[in-house]
């Protein structure tokens, strides 16, 4: 049952004529216009046969049909509408029946606009779901991103550590090697003098101490390991424990200078500069 259905109340209902009653008694009132339309017509056509004047006939036909339509058109405008039947039997069948025909078509209306808002309730689903799935893309990327930097970081300083130690340990094995064959050369070539003094040494007062020379290899390390430790102060004091001609070869040869104001003072030749 339609909303209006339900509306009505059962008196008025109970006298109602049904829809296809009231559709004959609606036609039947057109078709008595339509023959009262049909005589008017008829008049006109009538009125229209008439003779015309011979002097201009198509202007006084005009002039006609202006006077006609002029006459239809105050009729017109001093007709008030009428509606077609009176008959409240038949005026609430009709309504009955529009009502009827409007509800179904808001049924279908509203059934439409359900459809679309379910469809749209999905569909905002499925976006929401793929925006999560994005989301959660993006951090893992993002998470994967910052592993890989760490481990770029960490494996580039681990690599550049492992260099620099690879290269220090080069290093000193060439400055242990260059040591070794200074120190074979020098023990070599300049070694260290014989005891042919010995006895010069014991003539000498039994008071004075003896004195342990050192090597050239080690005169030469004393004044590397000061250049290097101490390059603000590079020199080293001539002690006893040094033998001379060891000092004049040093001086002679440009190994080694002399302190400008301290003689006993004697330092390495800056030779990487």
């Amino acid at each position: 049952m339609s909303l209006y259905e339900q509306q009505v109340s059962p008196t008025i209902t109970s006298t109602l004529l049904s829809s296809e009653s009231a559709k004959e008694q609606l036609l039947e009132d057109c078709e008595e216009l339509w023959k009262q339309m049909e005589e008017c017509q008829n008049r006109l056509m009538l009125q229209e046969t008439e003779t015309l004047p011979g002097s201009d006939p198509k202007l006084s036909l005009l002039m006609k049909k202006v006077k006609a339509l002029t006459a239809e058109l105050n009729q017109w405008q001093k007709r008030k509408p009428e509606i077609l039947t009176m008959n409240p039997d038949v005026l609430v069948a009709l309504g009955r029946d529009q009502l009827q025909k409007l509800n179904h078509d808001l049924e279908m209306v509203l059934s439409t606009v359900h459809a679309k808002n379910t469809k749209l309730k999905q569909d905002l689903v499925r976006e929401q779901q793929w925006l999560e799935e994005q989301q959660q893309l993006i951090d893992s990327l993002n998470q994967t991103e910052e592993e890989i930097s760490n481990q770029v970081i960490q494996f580039s300083e681990k690599r550049a550590f492992q260099e620099l130690k690879s290269k220090m340990l080069k290093i000193k094995a060439y400055k242990d090697k260059i040591l070794n064959a200074l120190g074979e050369f020098l023990e070599e070539h300049f070694p260290l003098p014989e005891d042919a003094g010995t006895a010069k040494k014991k003539r000498r007062s039994s008071e004075e101490p003896d004195v342990q020379l050192i090597t050239l290899h080690e005169v030469l390390e004393s004044l590397i390991h000061k250049l290097i430790n101490t390059p603000y102060d590079p020199y080293i004091t001539i002690t006893a424990s040094v033998w001379s001609p060891y000092i004049e070869l040093l001086l002679r040869y440009g190994i080694a200078l002399r302190h400008p104001e301290d003689p006993h003072r004697i330092r390495l030749e800056n030779f990487h500069q």
